[in-house]
């Protein structure tokens, strides 16, 4: 195929003609496209037109625009992560790259020649045939391929411009332990990132846990949402303690900022029914109207995987109970934990629960904006955990912030290029 031939989207809503592939408008011919507002058959078989060349791996390094402090249970963060990418080249000179933690160069090497179309479904994400770890690097390279961004590839059923919060807002007041520099450095910190164009930050919570002593501890919380709420009064405020507080602890944490208007309450605890009841119970004598969000952390690996990736049926079926409660308004599941696949499949499910997402994307930045694409995609994500800074050797610069959103762009595959 004459990869010239390709024409750009004309208003994002269409693909190359020479590629066969034909918009679609109206209601019975976005169903016949699995909605997606294209016609899929003919995509599939541009795809079947690909196979795959070569599988390279390389390592990028983050770097944050600051070192980052702990939370209530982790050591410090740091400057950034180093993290690999797999860059996918097919026959016809088209290329996909993601960050790729998985396999290595043996596995790759067995897929070498495999049609595009035997390892995704446009439709669905990665097929059986594919390992798990390319999951990404092929939305990337079928939408690339296509001419067309993730997002109205797999349904630009949500808005394009994201709403997002810091997550680099860790316990900057404890650090160094020698010299801790108190509260100033936390609204030092939410600072750089305001100025960055956030509108959102995650505090995180449960210094009682080992950082100081529990009620000099929950003081220093309750200080910090206060102390963040009054210098930023525009922006949403979340707190996310990684289960390091007991119920009773919430209790008077929750009373005690009531009138912060706190956005969302991120793992008080371990999650039970009893405690998270107790919570909401209290929550509404005290006027706090923060959204609950749970289900990051895991005590069981699924192996092999379900449909939620390598979290357990008994674990997401519990999640599911505590949302049919009301006890639980978003799903926080690690947006690789479960994949992109995956995560595309169970939108629907989670929608019909009234339950909404918000992957858990930390550390590495290039996390974010695949949550952003999935957003603006498949829709029901409330917001994007945002990593300021950025690896060298990325080019992130077809993003913008915008309002306190991450808008997202309309070019081809993830919008991220590797310089």
């Amino acid at each position: 195929m004459d990869r010239r031939a390709f024409l750009k989207l004309a208003g994002g809503s269409a693909v190359a003609s020479a590629a066969g592939i034909r918009p679609c408008h109206g209601g019975q011919a976005a169903e016949s496209a699995g909605g997606q507002g294209f016609d899929v058959a003919a995509a599939q078989r541009t795809l079947a037109d690909h196979r795959i060349a070569r599988i390279e791996t390389r390592q990028f390094q983050d770097s944050f625009p600051r070192s980052v402090g702990p939370n209530a249970k982790g050591n410090p963060a740091g400057s950034g992560g180093g993290f690999p990418v797999r860059i996918i080249t097919t026959d016809q000179g088209a290329s996909g790259w993601s960050s790729s933690r998985g396999g290595g160069e043996e596995d790759d090497a067995k897929l070498v020649g495999m049609k595009i179309s035997e390892l995704f479904d446009v439709s669905t994400g990665i097929t059986e045939a594919s390992p798990w770890w390319l999951d990404r690097v092929l939305h990337d390279l079928a939408a690339s391929i296509l001419r067309m961004p993730v997002w109205r590839m797999i349904g630009a059923a949500g808005p394009r411009a994201v709403p997002i919060y810091s997550g680099a807002i860790y316990m900057e007041d404890v650090m160094p332990p020698e010299a801790p520099r108190g509260i100033p450095a936390v609204l030092a910190a939410c600072k750089q990132d305001y100025d960055a164009g956030y509108r959102a930050f995650k505090l995180k919570i449960g210094r009682g846990f080992k950082r100081m002593p529990k009620p000099e501890g929950l003081r220093r919380d309750i200080e910090v949402v206060r102390a963040v709420r009054d210098k930023f009064p525009d922006s949403k405020v979340l707190v996310d303690a990684n289960d390091s507080y007991t119920a009773d602890e919430m209790v008077g944490f929750v009373k005690a900022v009531a009138d912060c208007d706190l956005y969302w309450i991120e793992e008080p605890f371990e999650e039970n029914r009893d405690d998270l009841k107790r919570l909401r119970e209290a929550m509404a004598q005290a006027g706090c109207k923060a959204l609950l969000a749970d289900g990051e952390a895991r005590r069981d690996r699924a192996d092999p995987p379900t449909a939620y990736g390598g979290y357990t049926q008994a674990f997401v079926d519990r999640l599911y109970a505590l949302a049919a409660e009301n006890l639980i308004d978003i799903f926080v599941l690690d947006l690789d934990i479960v994949g992109f696949s995956r995560w595309r499949r169970a939108m629907p499910k989670l929608a019909k629960a009234g339950v909404r997402a918000a992957p858990h994307a930390w550390m590495w930045t290039v996390r974010s904006y695949y949550s952003a694409q999935l957003a603006a995609g498949a829709g029901n994500v409330a917001i994007v955990e945002g990593i300021p800074g950025g690896a060298p050797g990325i080019d992130y610069s077809a993003y913008r912030m915008e309002g306190g959103n991450l808008v997202v762009p309309d070019v081809p595959g993830f919008g991220l290029r590797l310089r």
